[in-house]
Order: C-alpha cells, then structure tokens, then sequence
C-alpha cells in the first residue's frame, strides 16, 4: 500500500476487526507505547471494535507528560534567571510543575520563546551572544538525534552561549520497568513507530525473549494498528512471543544507524526519573563528558523548591496503565485542556486529552 487514503480503507478494516474477533479467544490487555498511537485510537474509535477481552491500555508513550516535577521545576527555575533566553517546543509551556508553569512565568516576564526546532534555537543563540541561550530537550529516541546535531554544530561554528537541558527517555527500559512492577497484566506490547524508525527492532527483543510479551512496532493509521493487533493476538493464541514489524515503510531491524551514531557521539545512557513510575535505570541520555560546556544542568546552579505533585491528578497510574483518563475523579472537571491539572491533559499526545478530545469519557461526565 503506498497512499494515505488506502490505510484509512473501511472495507480493510472491516476485515481486519474479524479476522481479530476470529483469532482472539483470551482475554488479553495490549499496551500502546506511543503518544500518536493513543491519539489515532480514540480519533478512529478503534476500543468501540474490539472483542470486549481485547482491550486496550495506554502506557508512558507521552515524553511531555513522563517529564517529572522535579525537571520542569528545574527548568522553569533556568528560564527564570535574567542572563537566559529559555527556548522550548511549545507543548511544553503549559506543563504544571510543583507551583507554577512556563507560560505563566513568560507573562511574568521571562524570557521564554517556542521554536520549532534546535536550530530555531541555535540561531537565537548566534544572534544573542550576550545572552545564555537553553533549549528544553526533552523527548524520547526520535528527537535525540537531532538535538545531538545542535550540539555538534554549535561545536563547529563556536557558538558557546547554546546550551541544552536533557530529560530524554529511552522507551525499553520503560517498558520493562512496567513489566517488573507486575502492576497490571500486559499480553503484548504496540511498540512506537517513530522511536523505532530510530532505533529499529532489535533494542525490543529482550521484552520477548526475557519477559515472554509479544511485541509488534506498527505505524499511526488505523489500519495500521488493527494489523498490529491483529498480529498480537495471533501471537498470543499460537503462545509465541517475538518482535514482529508491522510498519516496514519506516521500520527495519537496525533502524537508523547514522541517527544512533549522532546520539551516542553525544549522549551517554543515565539513570532517568520518570513521572509515576520513579527513577528507572539506563532509561535516559545526559550529555557525555567532552560536551558537559553545553549542558545547563552543571552550568546554571539554581534553586529548585521542593518537588509537590498535584492534588487528586492520576497522571501517574494513567501513565502506568493502572487507571483509564476517566477514571480519574478530576477528569472533564476540574481537570480540561483548557485548565489542565495534570501533564496528560496538556499534551496532544497525552493519553487524558485524547480520551477527552474524542468523547471516550465515563457515563456523567
């Protein structure tokens, strides 16, 4: 298939959602790990065609809303500090940290600016060089690597006001750490298509190998995501558990190896803290030692208040698949992208403004 409009192909859905209803006799809950994945679901409506025993959960496939308190509290600490221009994506400014956000610290006055990429900040920083420029990088395996190309160019070109504040993620370790807190029974995993672009197939076998969970790397349209249930459940009933590529226009075993060069010329692997799962090991990148001059973490000392995260929010049960958006008791109340209390109603990818977007709410809400 090589046009859009043959992913979206009812008659192919159709036969999909029967070939799933034909195969699938166990009761068995899939874990999608990918923000786009979570937001096609509810747009096409795809848990409303399922078996009931086939459902559906969203894991930490939002790198806005894995971000901790702790690291938005720091950053907004940075942006701040009058000798910075703090620059960052845009769904990041309304994130809540412990008492305030980046856009209410803009209106207060900081200098904080949206860019749409690295380099929209690299070329702040070259038309600033009196003033400290910080880019917020956060995100998982698929922005690291142009990141890293900021860094290795603001190298070349000596622009030594630019600077980065890593929180990157790295999602197999992510989903191991769910896997080992056995909080909830995972049959099979949806494994991201953009990360794995990047990082191709291979980085998943040990889910399969060592946990024994089906994994398949599919891509955004809905008949791309049938197809990968489809090919969980066939694993599930045949008792096998192997990594299998459903998005092979994109995805190949070794993935992208010029873009993992980039990263690892640039970042080492370190211990990272994730919203509602806690610090998890080897899960995040950190700028290696010959770069440190770039990275803001070592360069700004600032004080941090402590970390307090927000009244009521379930963010982090949503985020380890142990609740559903809405079952949040906040959820369409207190809590709407237009007041967001928690860091999954912010983001577009966010697994509470998908389900609030799309009308997948609980009777009375």
């Amino acid at each position: 298939m090589k046009y859009i409009s043959e992913y979206r192909n009812p008659a192919v859905a159709k036969k999909l959602i029967e070939e799933i209803k034909e195969f699938s006799k166990k009761p068995v809950n899939f874990m999608e790990v990918c923000g786009t994945h979570t937001v096609s679901i509810s747009k096409s409506g795809i848990r409303q065609v399922l078996p009931e025993h086939v459902s559906l959960l969203s894991g930490p496939g939002c790198p806005v809303c894995v971000t901790a308190n702790r690291d938005i509290d720091k950053a907004i600490a940075i942006a701040e500090r009058s000798d910075v221009i703090f620059t960052t994506f845009g769904d990041m400014m309304k994130v809540p940290g412990s008492y305030s956000n980046l856009a209410e610290k803009k209106a207060d006055g900081a200098d904080i600016r949206v860019v749409y990429s690295t380099f929209d900040a690299l070329k702040i920083a070259k038309n600033n060089p009196d003033r400290k420029v910080v880019f917020f990088a956060v995100g998982f395996e698929t922005t690291a690597p142009t990141i890293a190309l900021s860094i290795l160019e603001a190298q070349k070109r000596d622009i030594e006001n630019y600077f980065i504040y890593s929180v990157h993620k790295l999602v197999p370790p992510a989903m191991a750490a769910l896997l080992s807190l056995g909080e909830v029974k995972l049959d099979g995993f949806i494994c991201p298509g953009h990360v794995s672009v990047v990082i191709g197939s291979k980085p998943y076998e040990f889910i399969a190998k060592d946990y024994k969970i089906p994994c398949v790397i599919t891509g955004f349209e809905p008949i791309d995501i049938l197809q990968s249930i489809s090919m969980l459940v066939k694993q599930v009933e045949n008792g096998e558990a192997k990594v299998e590529i459903g998005y092979k226009r994109g995805v190949s075993s070794l993935g992208n190896t010029k873009a993992q060069e980039v990263m690892k010329k640039v970042f080492e692997v370190c211990d990272a803290e994730w919203r509602g799962i806690g610090v998890i090991p080897e899960s995040g990148l950190s700028l290696r030692t010959n770069f440190e001059g770039f990275d803001a973490s070592k360069i700004f000392d600032v004080d941090v208040p402590p970390t307090k995260e927000p009244v009521g929010c379930s963010c982090g049960e949503i985020l380890r698949g142990v609740k559903l958006p809405c079952d949040c008791k906040l959820f369409g109340k207190a809590c709407t992208p237009e007041n967001p209390v928690g860091p999954c109603m912010v983001s577009t990818e966010g697994s509470c403004a998908a389900y609030y977007r799309y009308g997948e709410v609980a009777d009375g809400v």
